[in-house]
């Protein structure tokens, strides 16, 4: 018997079947050695796993975890040209480019971001969350008409998406269009509930209108949801000082210096009776309160 599986390769075959059963073994040992040491945030093992197991099979679920575990080590750029190799390999996968686009923002590479983007609008025109990133890195690049237009058409291929709307608020205020930047506010306060950072846009326009009042109930309820809102003591604080309450200004701006201590780093936090209307106006001066 032996002699025939010699005569017609036999042992060769079983030989290379031995060899990939072993090779996929290997594969699959370091593979999910990685994912646990991930999940345990065991990052530089997870990496060694990862890239083994790569040299053995290149499998996107690998290169996947490899670019996740390179994000949490703060290697941006590394991590985006693995996704980049995994929409090299996967060309109409949206949901890679778009978190190749993510990482892009997270670089402040907004050219990047945009190229990403535009790559996978070409896929899928009216994919929300590609209009919404290429919104974000129109605005990155300081165009504001874009920005709109892109979060515009987002928000039609999905209404519910906040995130735009929110950002569109912010985007309009900076251009003076109180009216656009309200409906968009009116819309989330109707569709959230307590959201901090809807309820902080409310009150700065609430203050663009000259309803301080309205704006100082809205500041004092985002303290009350989150006691480490720094822009919100920071802005309810500039009211205070515009309105002759120097007391209550410098409250907020300790709390401003007690949660960011380097967020002035030219103005001390020890403040004393002698000069500290002066020091508050720095602070405020320094700090631009409101400047979107």
């Amino acid at each position: 018997m032996g002699f025939w599986k010699s005569l017609f390769g036999g042992e060769e075959e079983n030989t290379e079947e031995a060899k990939r059963n072993a090779e996929d073994k290997n594969f699959d040992l370091l593979k999910y050695d990685g994912v646990k040491a991930l999940r345990m945030n065991q990052v530089e093992y997870a990496e060694k796993c990862f890239r083994e197991a790569l040299k053995i099979h290149d499998d996107l679920e690998t290169r996947d975890y490899l670019q996740q575990t390179l994000i949490r080590q703060g290697r941006l750029e590394d991590a985006l040209a693995e996704l980049k190799v995994m929409a090299a390999a996967a060309p109409d996968n949206v949901a890679v480019l778009m978190q190749a686009a993510h990482v892009a923002y997270m670089l402040e590479d907004y050219p990047e971001m945009q190229a990403i983007c535009e790559q996978a609008l070409a896929i899928d025109p009216d994919h929300a969350m590609a209009n919404y990133q290429l919104a974000q890195a129109a605005l990155g690049q300081g165009d504001l008409i874009g920005t709109i237009a892109r979060l515009t058409k987002a928000i039609a291929s999905a209404e519910n998406l906040a995130d735009a709307r929110l950002l569109r608020s912010k985007v309009l205020l900076k251009m003076g269009d109180l009216k656009g930047a309200g409906e968009d506010v009116d819309w989330l306060l109707a569709h959230t509930t307590d959201e901090e950072d809807v309820l902080l846009q409310a009150a700065r326009l609430m203050h663009a209108k000259a309803d301080d009042d309205g704006a100082m109930t809205l500041y004092n309820k985002v303290i009350d949801l989150n006691p480490f809102q720094i822009d919100a003591y920071s802005e309810r604080g500039k009211i205070r000082y515009d309105r002759g309450d120097k007391q209550g200004a410098e409250e907020d701006m300790q709390k401003v210096l007690e949660l960011n201590p380097n967020a002035l780093a030219d103005v001390s936090g020890e403040y004393s009776a002698e000069g500290i209307e002066e020091k508050v106006k720095k602070a405020y001066t320094i700090l631009n309160p409101f400047g979107i």
